[in-house]
């Protein structure tokens, strides 16, 4: 395996992994939300977001109807899911 190819399978992996922790995390501040308890900061959600976790934190916030209203979510979402995939594209391109 060349180097490119373990970059581009651990830009993945990565993406696959936070995405996962997004969704998590957006499933288990809704819950918190509707008990009325302590929630998740919105900073650490849209962190998760920007740090290759986008396609995560977008499917969390269709499937939990979770800060549908909030268009600065929708805003750094999209952006962050539009640079995450070209760049995933852009691996792929030159790596196969």
């Amino acid at each position: 395996m060349t180097l490119n190819q373990i970059i581009l399978v651990a830009y993945a992996a990565l993406m696959v992994l936070m995405s996962l922790v997004a969704l998590a995390a957006y499933f288990r501040d809704k819950k918190l939300a509707v008990k009325q308890k302590e929630r998740t900061k919105e900073k650490t959600l849209l962190f998760y977001s920007v740090f290759f976790g986008a396609i995560g934190a977008l499917l969390g916030r269709i499937l939990a109807h979770h800060k549908t209203d909030k268009v600065y979510f929708s805003i750094v979402i999209y952006f962050s899911l539009l640079t995450q995939i070209l760049t995933l594209g852009l691996l792929v391109f030159f790596v196969l």
